[in-house]
């Protein structure tokens, strides 16, 4: 199911039309031969956004009931975040200096539950080198009847709360 999703999202994040997207990218901690599980991941959807700020959202698309893949996730993302964002740029090119957010996309019955979960972790921290809380979306807002492009992601009523 959660593979569905993904397409789903990804065409959403594409009726922007300043967002590039990038489908199951791999973030390696280090560059050189592919490393053992918990230092490198695939990414569900990497979206750079080319306009104003310039931004590199890391989407994760879980449609579970219990999320805890997604945070376990967002866990280790967090525990070498410096990593991430070095990987980031060192393998697709993006400039260090951008802000990168994590997003998450969630059922609409999950929302409230991630969202709070998020707070409780994240919502208090500061610097850059810290991982911002990431935002959180529901898989029902995302469907195509639900939109129409061209869009400016994130809506500006998320992109508040998880700026850095």
């Amino acid at each position: 199911m959660d593979d569905y999703y993904e397409g789903v999202v990804t065409e959403y994040l594409r009726a922007d039309p300043s967002m590039f997207v990038r489908p199951q990218c791999r973030i390696q901690s280090s560059a050189g031969p592919l490393q053992t599980a918990g230092q490198h991941w695939y990414c569900d959807i990497v979206a750079v956004r080319f306009r104003r700020p310039e931004t590199v959202f890391l989407c994760e698309v879980s449609f579970a009931k219990t999320p805890k893949a997604l945070f376990n996730r967002l866990m280790a993302w967090d525990a070498c975040w410096s990593s991430v964002r070095v990987a980031l740029a060192r393998d697709n090119g993006l400039p260090e200096s951008w802000p990168v957010q994590p997003w998450v996309f969630v059922r609409g019955d999950r929302h409230a539950f991630v969202s709070s979960r998020l707070a409780e972790r994240f919502g208090s921290r500061g610097g850059s080198d810290k991982m911002p809380e990431p935002l959180v979306t529901s898989l029902e807002d995302v469907t195509p009847w639900r939109y129409a492009p061209p869009l400016r992601l994130p809506p500006e009523s998320v992109s508040a709360k998880g700026s850095q």
